[in-house]
């Protein structure tokens, strides 16, 4: 995530979650769950109840305390976990839809239905699907479950993907994993589940006895989704909006211009009539719909701005050189690179950058 904006109050993604849930709009839970990443200190996981039992939308981490304070949290709504019949993620991050591999052990009365969007998490689970295809376990003497156990760690934490800046992403500790891992299969921690009820956009999807649309949102994620419903003006605004930081916008993406998609996106929910508050993934709720979108569009086109004075400055140089300057030196890393890989790409489809190839990896002149 990026930097948040000057003059809006202090940052309500970092708080940490309170000790029980609370009605954010009428019939609609907010439960803050527990995760420890740069910036954040929870994700909201949001509980609808209907005559069937539960919708959960972005169940958070994967790991047992997320889950535990999941069930806890629920029990003291009067709400039981076990009832759970469907989970919606809203993308495919892991703090999203992590919490999913939790849900398929408990001893439901019915499978949990997973709804996503119909690219949900392809590249990803590709990824995984090869680091299984090729791991060699089977010539390795392994002879209890915890050297099983253990070993998958150490293959997920290995698993890193090119990127199209020309390096490699970063891995996964193997410690946090192990903290992660109590219970379920390693693979899973991190790897997108299989959805069963595919949305594409304009579909909708029945939670809490409402109809909700499914509006294809992508920039921080390709297969990011939003959930609308025009009758009582609520956005569930998963990580495409959110209150005080702005959106990483990912470099990962299988369409030209990311940060192009990303600000068509923001349009299109500044735009939606009657829209009066949105839930997002991490901090409060708020209510200033379109002035949030124009302000994160804002905080972007700055973005582009300064990436026009650092390329006056460095010539032609590879992301990692704008990225340096763009970017505090405690953000370095994938995410800094990918967000700047996706900004230098709109100025060279907008004409204001000229991109070469060096070594296999792209560098780039603004002039």
């Amino acid at each position: 995530m990026s930097d948040h904006f000057d003059g809006r109050p202090e940052r309500s993604e970092r708080r940490r979650p309170t000790d029980s849930a609370q009605e954010v709009a009428p019939g609609i839970l907010r439960i803050m769950l527990p995760i420890e990443l740069p910036g954040l200190g929870h994700v909201n996981c949001y509980a609808l109840e209907d005559d069937r039992g539960l919708a959960l939308i972005d169940p958070g981490l994967a790991d047992g305390v997320s889950h535990g304070v999941l069930a806890e949290r629920l029990a003291g709504a009067g709400l039981d976990i076990s009832r759970v019949h469907t989970a919606v993620a809203t993308h495919s991050h892991f703090d999203h839809y992590g919490g999913i591999a939790r849900l398929r052990t408990l001893d439901t009365a019915q499978p949990v239905a997973i709804y996503g969007h119909s690219t949900f998490g392809d590249g990803w689970r590709d990824a995984y699907s090869s680091l299984l295809h090729d791991d060699d376990s089977s010539s390795l003497e392994l002879r209890s479950d915890e050297e099983v156990h253990e070993h998958l760690l150490t293959l997920v934490s290995s698993l890193r993907r090119e990127t199209p800046w020309g390096t490699r992403t970063d891995g996964f500790p193997v410690d946090m994993l192990r903290g992660w891992s109590d219970g379920i299969n390693p693979v899973d921690i991190l790897r997108p589940p299989d959805v069963s009820h595919p949305l594409d956009d304009g579909d909708t999807v029945l939670l809490g006895s409402m109809s909700w649309e499914a509006l294809h949102t992508p920039g921080h994620a390709d297969d990011h989704l939003c959930l609308w419903n025009a009758e009582v003006g609520v956005l569930f605004g998963g990580d495409h909006m959110l209150p005080t930081i702005t959106p990483h916008i990912s470099g990962f993406s299988g369409y030209a211009d990311p940060l192009g998609e990303f600000f068509r996106s923001l349009e299109r929910i500044a735009e939606l009539d009657g829209a009066t508050i949105v839930l997002p993934a991490h901090g409060d709720p708020f209510t200033d719909v379109r002035d949030r979108a124009l302000a994160i569009h804002e905080h972007h086109v700055g973005r582009l701005e300064r990436l026009r004075e650092i390329g006056t400055e460095i010539g032609d140089q590879p992301v990692e050189g704008f990225m340096q300057l763009l970017f505090r030196e405690r953000s370095w890393g994938t995410m800094a690179a990918s967000e700047t890989y996706a900004h230098l790409e709109w100025l060279r489809l907008h004409g204001d950058a000229d991109r070469s190839e060096r070594n296999g990896a792209p560098s780039y002149r603004i002039d």
